[in-house]
């Protein structure tokens, strides 16, 4: 029987710790390699030789999505879960379109996640089927790049005159991308449409 090397990320240690230890506990999975940051996560896949990388979503440094973007540009064969707490439809389409392979929330049984580990191996995808159902009833996001950029920046109140700043955008340039995200996700206001896209997953 091979074993299958697993990388795992997550950046609260409690939590890592007990996802290593339950699936320590298969006979046929190794977690050779943890990290805490997202941004470490493809320095421990080379280092490792890992066959597997299960990521969490909310991690300094990087995303899982974007470390699943890395991966899957650098590394290849390297098969990638992603597991989060916040099972937002939006997230999932995110992962996908990042390359993962499979996309679960942290609630599942540990033998599904461990099933989910051997078939992404397998060559088989995985997706937690009642965020699959909500990701086709929702849609894809509305929003384009550079207005998920600017609300993204506007989320911890900054100012027009900030977000230009940080963004490298004249403030009337701000207010059109800040207008048009308002409009798109019928929001009142800049503070409801940052709202509406966190909860969809579109930030």
């Amino acid at each position: 029987m091979s074993v299958i090397r697993l990388l795992l990320a997550e950046d609260q240690s409690m939590v890592r710790e007990a996802l290593a230890a339950l699936l320590g506990l298969e006979p046929d999975i190794e977690v050779v390699a943890q990290v805490a940051r997202g941004d470490e996560v493809l320095a421990a896949a080379h280092e490792h030789d890992i066959d597997v990388a299960l990521l969490d979503i909310e991690m300094p440094g990087m995303t899982g999505i974007e470390a699943a973007a890395v991966l899957q540009r650098e590394l290849p064969a390297v098969k990638v879960v992603v597991v989060t707490t916040f099972g937002r439809p939006g997230y999932l389409r995110r992962a996908m379109e990042s390359g993962a392979d499979a996309f679960l929330v942290k609630d599942a049984p540990a033998s599904q996640l461990a099933e989910a580990v051997r078939k992404v191996l397998a060559g088989e995808r995985v997706i937690d089927p009642t965020l699959a159902a909500a990701a086709l009833a929702d849609g894809a996001s509305p929003l384009t790049d550079r207005e998920r950029d600017v609300l993204r920046t506007a989320a911890d109140g900054s100012t027009n005159a900030e977000i230009a700043t940080a963004l490298h955008l004249s403030q009337g340039t701000v207010r059109n991308y800040l207008s048009m995200a308002i409009q798109k996700l019928a929001a009142r206001n800049r503070a409801e449409a940052v709202r509406i896209a966190r909860e969809k997953g579109w930030l």
